[in-house]
């Protein structure tokens, strides 16, 4: 007897790209998934954390009170890089353009982009130092000043993941079209 409810195929039925019934327009969409890499970073994060929560509870019940809450403060501080390091990319809307760093946000209406556009560069792989050559997805403000790089072919999303990179740039070039046009 299938149990429908209980499986997730019934999410891959829709395409990416459709709107679901219940979402609101108007809230913040990230236009991709997150990659294997940044999920597994967070995965890993995650057990740690769970490790050090498990420790904090041996602490309390050794009965130092100093060291569990040290203990507490940390596994807490990395519960929550974790859910950061899930929440970074790109994100749209109607109202504009936000690029979700791990310890910044900026926010860029529509109508101060002048164009999104994918160009061939020097990136950085998985955010590290060293660069190789890929493509990036770039904004121009309306002053010609360029803005920073917003997705990579080498990021922690789409490593090895040509054609979701691909995707995710013509998602986010099709709502710059789309809403640039629109007068705010």
């Amino acid at each position: 007897m299938p149990l429908p409810f209980l499986t997730a195929d019934g999410v891959f039925d829709a395409h990416e790209d459709e709107a679901l019934p219940h979402a609101d327009p108007e809230r913040w969409r990230r236009p991709y998934r997150p990659g294997p890499w940044r999920v597994a970073g967070a995965a890993v994060l995650l057990l740690v954390s769970a490790f050090m929560l498990l420790a904090t509870v041996i602490i309390t019940f050794a009965g130092t009170t100093a060291g569990a809450a040290v203990a507490a403060g940390a596994s807490l501080a990395v519960l929550g890089s974790a859910l950061r390091l899930l929440r970074t990319g790109v994100w749209v809307s109607p109202t504009g353009l936000r690029r979700v760093g791990f310890f910044t946000t900026r926010s860029i209406a529509w109508s101060e982009i002048d164009g999104v556009r994918k160009v061939q560069q020097p990136v950085r792989w998985l955010g590290l130092p060293r660069t190789v050559q890929g493509q990036a997805l770039t904004v121009a403000g309306r002053d010609g000043a360029e803005l920073p790089v917003l997705l990579t072919d080498h990021s922690a999303d789409f490593l090895a993941r040509g054609e979701a990179f691909d995707r995710a740039a013509g998602q986010v070039e099709a709502w710059a079209q789309e809403y640039r046009a629109v007068p705010a």
